[in-house]
């Protein structure tokens, strides 16, 4: 895919996978591959990151029973589309993780933009990244880490994993689900009406919409109601004059 051609493009053959014992993060390696020429639709899995990271930079601990997954795309989408890729990827995961769950387990939800998780703990955190290359391609990499069977220690939000919900999923197997998925989804996100599918689906599965949300930003702490996503995946945030307000990006915390 090269001047702006989508993923569309891609058929599930098309994507290959590397699974690699250790790294410093699954995002770098597959920046690293771009760097040298690597076409679309790599998968690199890794059973530990020694680097692991998230968010604003954020350390990600990647302990070995988890799964640690990152999707190199290059050129998926013209600039103005790019902004619904983040929900696209959420939906993918959210669907993998489902997938798995045993009948009766509590529902997987996205919490916006794209954290997924169950009975508000953080199941999984999903990072986006992008590099524009030496030779004038957009390198873009979805990286995934799923908590499978370890729980990391701190951070900003309740942390879970899926054995604690009786899902006694092997890493690689949830990898199969995931690989499924994302190939379906960014598919759909292609397609001519896509984004608007994409939307709708996010709605179905997204935790708090009508509850009272903070939104950390970078400058302030703002509240109110969450009203949902706008049709290009905004954030609407009512304030209490009924004012709405649209945001881009922030750390959402339920009340």
């Amino acid at each position: 895919m090269t001047g702006g051609a989508g993923t569309g493009r891609l058929t599930l053959d098309d994507f290959r996978h590397e699974a690699l014992v250790e790294t410093v993060s699954t995002n770098t390696e597959c920046f690293e591959r771009a760097r040298k020429g690597a076409l679309s639709g790599l998968w690199v899995t890794a059973a530990r990151q020694t680097g692991g990271r998230g968010r604003r930079g954020r350390p990600w601990t990647s302990e070995p029973g988890n799964l640690y997954a990152s999707l190199l795309l290059i050129d998926p989408a013209p600039v103005e589309r790019l902004g619904s890729l983040p929900l696209a990827a959420a939906v993918a995961v959210q669907a993998a993780i489902a997938s798995v769950m045993p009948l009766a387990s509590p529902p997987v939800l996205i919490k916006w933009p794209n954290d997924i998780l169950i009975e508000r703990k953080k199941i999984c955190g999903i990072l986006v990244e992008s590099e524009m290359l030496a030779d004038g391609r957009q390198a873009i990499v979805i990286g995934c880490g799923i908590n499978v069977a370890v729980a990391p220690e701190g951070g900003l939000y309740p942390i879970g994993k899926l054995s604690d919900y009786g899902c006694t999923v092997a890493p690689a197997e949830l990898f199969a689900h995931l690989y499924r998925e994302m190939a379906d989804t960014l598919r759909l996100w292609d397609s001519a009406n896509g984004i608007g599918e994409i939307m709708a689906r996010w709605r179905k599965v997204a935790g708090g919409i009508g509850e009272t949300i903070t939104v950390n930003l970078p400058t302030q702490s703002i509240s109110g109601r969450f009203a949902g996503i706008d049709d290009t995946g905004l954030l609407k945030l009512v304030n209490d004059d009924g004012g709405v307000r649209l945001i881009a990006a922030g750390d959402v915390f339920f009340e």
